[in-house]
């Protein structure tokens, strides 16, 4: 976009009259600290081509997002984290969501399933049910989604080293309801490289578990073609205290290891690559995320397109969930999160998201409350239906600012991507602790920032109010639940073929041995009321467990 001589001369002039009359010296930076120019004009986007690097919405790169109507034809999926206690205790909240007006279910799952941990195991003492929902079999999946009809609603998982017995619990309860797998829509968070780069819930070492996410896209291709098999999820990472372009490259380069292992394994790269989605953070800087949802998509269009020989468009679209920042969030003058909530939630609609959970107020003290997850399910309602921003597509396509910011994250993103490929990979980086290093150096930097009071948090460093009180409903989870699941899970170990499971499980360890695809076996198991921790522990035999090396 080139500019005049005179805009340029006058730029200068301006520029000086500004310079000399700024007395305040303080630095402005974004929350990821980069540097933020007082304004910004045309010669920030000197460099910028209109139809190769923006185009119009709909259009490849996709930079002004992936469909030219936007929000017009239809809005995003609204989704509410959901899953506390027991399946029986979930399965309510998910009834009452869905008569509320959400759209999609996204079911959080408790520690011990997180970790592949059956309720009754000696790890899972005082875990189960705390942080999410407590599923052992497929007795307790079945209780999950009594009354969901899964041929009509979407479902979204949040499970990553255990996801394939999981992903088997939920084939077979649609096998019971009589659904075919074809009418299947869901996602499988399943990013098992970010579990390693930021939450830390890992089983199996980095190979193994690539080859079992391998192994679910694959069957996902064949079996289930309506199921997004991995989200890469960008949101831990910035969660663990990355910046924005960290997330914004560890997210995708973490996704383009997962193409390039399919496409070793023989799949054609337009077979799957339209299915995998991704999910990053809304945080609290408006414009910076807005900016790197917008690089997200032209970064990886390209990608797809030049590397990877994708010829279907479908291919080169990246496809988002986004949440709101849960690390943002404050126990202090929690009513204030509801504000948050609303402006990272409008920043990832101007971003273009396809789907979007909003946090509720209460996340730092509890599991959300009804009334909490209502106000945060409204939050999105009206940003939908009453501000406006969904009448017209990428409304603030062609900002200065946006679009400069947007050109300098693409840019900051590419030279990662090379830092990556010299160390070898996502994989080899990761074993030597690069991603982990870097964003433990970006969390200090800005815990730093706060303490010195260069960065406000409104009621935690600033505004404070002494001797507060927090006077909001909380959710408690009563020790009960435990008891019951324990009971339930020695009833249902009693009541099955104990011979049928011994096969089941010898056959699962033949299966990784032999590296036949794992899901077929995986969901006999399931049918068979194999428990969840069961099946993980047979794996553990073939394929060991991963210890992280310490990174200082």
């Amino acid at each position: 976009m080139p500019v005049s001589e005179e805009y340029k001369r006058l730029r200068e002039e301006y520029n000086q009259k500004v310079e000399n009359s700024s007395t305040d010296g303080k630095t402005y930076t974004t929350v990821s600290g980069e540097p933020v120019k007082g304004f910004y004009g045309p010669d920030d986007l000197e460099k910028i081509d209109y139809l190769n690097d923006l185009n119009f919405p709909g259009e490849y790169p996709y930079t002004r997002g992936i469909h030219a109507n936007g929000y017009r034809g239809k809005v995003w999926t609204m989704r509410q984290f959901a899953g506390f206690g027991s399946p029986e205790d979930t399965n309510q909240r998910f009834h009452y969501l869905l008569k509320n007006g959400q759209t999609g279910l996204s079911v959080a799952f408790d520690l011990p399933t997180l970790m592949g941990w059956d309720a009754d195991a000696e790890l899972a003492q005082g875990e189960v049910g705390l942080c999410g929902v407590s599923i052992s079999s497929l007795k307790d999946m079945e209780i999950l989604l009594d009354r969901i009809p899964l041929g009509k609603v979407s479902t979204s998982m949040t499970i990553n080293s255990p996801a394939a017995m999981v992903f088997a619990f939920y084939l077979a309860v649609a096998k019971k309801q009589g659904v075919p797998f074809s009418k299947l829509r869901g996602t499988l968070q399943n990013d098992i490289l970010k579990e390693y780069i930021a939450q830390k819930e890992f089983i199996y070492p980095p190979h193994p578990s690539m080859r079992i996410i391998v192994d679910m896209i694959e069957y996902c291709k064949n079996e289930v073609p309506q199921w997004n098999p991995v989200s890469v999820s960008g949101y831990h990472i910035r969660e663990a205290g990355s910046t924005a372009v960290q997330e914004l490259a560890y997210t995708l380069a973490d996704g383009f290891a997962y193409i390039e292992a399919c496409i070793e394994r023989g799949m054609d790269v337009d077979d799957f690559a339209p299915r995998i989605s991704f999910f990053f953070n809304a945080h609290l800087d408006f414009f910076e995320e807005i900016a790197k949802y917008r690089a997200a998509r032209r970064i990886y269009a390209k990608r797809m397109k030049e590397k990877y020989g994708a010829k279907n468009p479908r291919s080169w679209w990246l496809r988002f969930h986004s949440q709101t920042a849960g690390c943002s969030l404050t126990a202090q003058q929690p009513e204030n999160n509801i504000v948050r909530t609303a402006f990272q939630a409008m920043a990832a609609v101007l971003g273009g998201t396809q789907s979007l959970h909003t946090n509720s107020m209460d996340e730092t003290l509890a599991l959300p409350s009804e009334k909490a997850v209502k106000i945060a399910l409204r939050t999105q309602q009206l940003i939908a239906y009453e501000t406006g921003v969904t009448n017209t597509v990428d409304p603030l396509g062609g900002s200065y600012f946006v679009e400069a910011l947007t050109d300098k994250m693409e840019a900051q993103a590419n030279k990662i991507f090379e830092e990556i490929d010299a160390l070898g990979g996502v994989i080899p980086a990761i074993e030597m602790g690069y991603f982990q290093k870097n964003i433990s150096d970006a969390a200090y930097r800005y815990q730093k920032e706060v303490e010195r009071k260069e960065k406000f948090i409104v009621g935690v460093n600033e505004f404070v109010e002494e001797n507060e009180k927090v006077d909001i409903p909380l959710l408690t989870v009563s020790p009960e639940v435990e008891r019951v699941q324990r009971e339930q899970l020695k009833a249902l170990r009693e009541s099955r073929n104990a011979m049928e499971v011994e096969e089941a499980l010898d056959e699962i360890q033949y299966a990784a041995k032999e590296n036949r695809n794992l899901m077929p076996v995986l969901l006999d198991a399931a049918e068979k009321y194999v428990t969840l921790g069961e099946m993980v522990h047979e794996l553990r035999l073939v394929f060991g467990t991963y210890q992280e090396t310490a990174v200082f």
